[in-house]
């Protein structure tokens, strides 16, 4: 949906109230489900992680993919209608004595609502220096008023480009670890073919993850905790947290295994946490090989 279509139906649901929203976003869904070519790289993602349930098993399961993907925007909607999310937190205190003290990578996944993991942690600290690394794609509808959104509340966005490899963004993120803020980054998508990468088992299969917050991790001494926020009610989140997770290597030679062995690591407390909440994937794009 892009911006202009968006803030109408904001509109609509202003005036008649949050069931609009979810009747209209619902609908919508539905008919991507029905039209998108992404439906069968869902359902091939279904079939690895329920390889005993049956095809249509797979689509329900995907269906249902594309319906929760709207309660993101539903739940964006409820809380610029003074109507805040409400957290459950496993493990942040951990992150909060890191805080100010030591600079932190926080691998954010697509799973769960990172949007909200965000809002959870500039609540907790306003003082809080927060970095994100966001993918920019080429025609930006309503992920742009989700940046904005987030800017306003003070977290700073960095856009990865697809055919972007500047070297300052990597700058901008070694000085806010150094003064011992936090760098969040996505731990599951790899944005631009030249990018580096490591391969991990995943659901059986092959994956390739972004090598850079692993190199970040190594080469600044900051430590990486994996962050999840999950829907557990209507605005209303579970947000476990799990780490400090250190990379270390006594040389040169041992760093591509300390790597491989973090990112092992990553994607398999991912994956786990993927079996728990199966409908809460929102990576449409192919994951597993």
């Amino acid at each position: 949906m892009n911006g202009f279509w968006y803030k109408l139906l904001v509109r609509g649901a202003n005036l008649c109230g949050p069931w609009l929203f979810t009747l209209v976003s619902r609908l919508i869904a539905t008919v991507f489900f029905i039209f998108s070519r992404r439906v069968s790289e869902s359902r091939r993602f279904y079939a690895a992680l329920y390889p005993e349930k049956g095809r249509l098993y797979h689509l329900w399961c995907t269906f249902n993919q594309y319906q929760n993907f709207t309660t993101i925007h539903l739940d964006r909607f409820l809380a610029g209608h003074a109507t805040p999310a409400t957290f459950i937190s496993e493990g942040l205190e951990k992150l909060e004595e890191m805080i100010g003290h030591q600079g932190c990578i926080l691998l954010m996944s697509h799973l769960g609502n990172w949007e909200m993991a965000a809002t959870l942690l500039k609540m907790q600290r306003e003082d809080l220096q927060l970095l994100l690394y966001m993918g920019v794609k080429e025609k930006e509808g309503v992920e742009r008023l989700q940046k904005d959104d987030l800017r306003r509340s003070g977290v700073a966005i960095i856009g990865v480009d697809h055919a972007d490899n500047s070297p300052f963004s990597a700058v901008a993120a070694l000085r806010v670890l150094r003064s011992g803020g936090l760098v969040s980054m996505a731990g599951d998508i790899v944005w631009r073919n030249d990018q580096r990468q490591v391969r991990v088992t995943f659901l059986g299969h092959d994956a390739y993850l972004p090598e850079a917050p692993f190199i970040f991790a190594l080469l600044s001494g900051a430590p990486i905790f994996v962050f999840f926020a999950f829907r557990i009610g209507k605005n209303k989140y579970q947000v476990p947290l799990s780490g400090p997770l250190f990379i270390q290597s006594k040389c040169r030679a041992d760093r591509q295994g300390a790597i491989a062995s973090a990112a092992q690591q990553y994607a398999d407390l991912l994956e786990k946490a993927l079996r728990q909440h199966p409908f809460e994937w929102y990576h449409f794009d192919r994951f597993i090989q």
